[in-house]
């Protein structure tokens, strides 16, 4: 691989700075969401505490003063995910399905929570919303298990390709792991015992940070290969 700092190719530099935007986003909106909304209400006209001090989930920062961050995060997410190019076809076609679906959960809000008997349309949106979100959280631990971690068949992986494709395991496998604690909340005994940490903001949260980070190491802004490092392990041309 050439170093990308002497081949010029703007592309390189876009689909890299486009991928670490991504993982900027991604580790950014959980903090971004809860701090924002506790900061501008305690500024706004009421000077208080938002209640509660944090929401049940992220999806419902959209009925706060940070709904515009949670819908633009999401929205900006979803085209750099339709524009970042892979490996194959089966890459572009990922990324056009988790930027449908991330738009899905942007524009198919959440039921207010505010509302105690929502009417039978919101609780389809909410559904159409809540089904967008599984399915983003699906396709992105699909991108870190197997899409980032593919290696070109002209290389020979290198030392950091090797740790980056460690890193994108443990994200893959923690995205897989926050789904099966949120779907198990469905539970009573299970929620109940995690109701302390607030379980769904949490597990939420978390997927959200191993997706920023997955994307952030892809994009090369951790664990970039040394360019000496990849001439000296790129395999010959066939005669």
């Amino acid at each position: 691989m050439e170093n990308r700092h002497e081949n010029g190719n703007p592309a390189v530099f876009s689909y890299d700075n486009m991928r670490r935007a991504v993982g900027i986003i991604a580790l950014a909106l959980p903090f971004l969401l809860s701090l924002g909304n506790i900061l501008l209400t305690l500024i706004g006209p009421r000077h208080a505490l938002p209640h509660p001090l944090l929401e049940s989930c992220i999806s419902n920062y959209y009925y706060t003063v940070t709904g515009r961050f949670l819908v633009g995060g999401l929205c900006a997410i979803a085209m750099f995910l339709m524009s970042c190019q892979g490996y194959d076809r089966n890459d572009e076609i990922t990324g056009y399905l988790a930027c449908i679906f991330a738009l899905g959960v942007a524009f198919f809000p959440t039921t207010d929570p505010s509302v105690p008997h929502p009417s039978s349309f919101a609780k389809a949106v909410s559904d159409v919303h809540r089904g967008s979100a599984a399915l983003l959280f699906l396709t992105l631990a699909y991108f870190c298990l197997f899409l980032f971690r593919k290696t070109s068949a002209l290389r020979t992986p290198t030392r950091h390709k090797l740790m980056r494709n460690t890193v994108y395991a443990i994200c893959g496998w923690t995205i897989i792991g926050c789904i099966a604690v949120m779907t198990s909340l469905n539970i009573p005994a299970v929620s109940s015992f995690l109701a302390p940490i607030n379980p769904l903001f949490t597990f939420e949260s978390l997927a959200l940070l191993a997706f920023g980070l997955a994307w952030l190491t892809k994009g090369n802004g951790i664990l970039a290969d040394d360019p000496r490092e990849v001439e000296a392990q790129t395999l010959p041309p066939a005669a």
